[in-house]
């Protein structure tokens, strides 16, 4: 049981990691993008287009939280 609790807190740590909102909003941009390409549009641009968003929100409440 320690094995499978520790596989499953590594991969918790790796796609969650420091910040859920992150590994929320890649995970709604997937699904998002998964949902357009199968209704026929083409999506590739969804993804890294959310990544940098999301990456620059968590950068941002990052920066915000130190300062106080």
């Amino acid at each position: 049981m320690n094995r499978l609790r520790t596989f499953a807190l590594f991969w918790y740590d790796f796609v969650v990691g420091d910040d859920w909102r992150i590994a929320v909003g890649v995970a709604l941009a997937l699904a998002a993008t998964a949902g357009l390409v199968h209704i026929g549009i083409n999506a590739w641009w969804l993804l890294p287009i959310t990544a940098v968003t999301v990456l620059g929100l968590s950068l941002h409440r990052a920066a915000h939280s130190t300062r106080r």
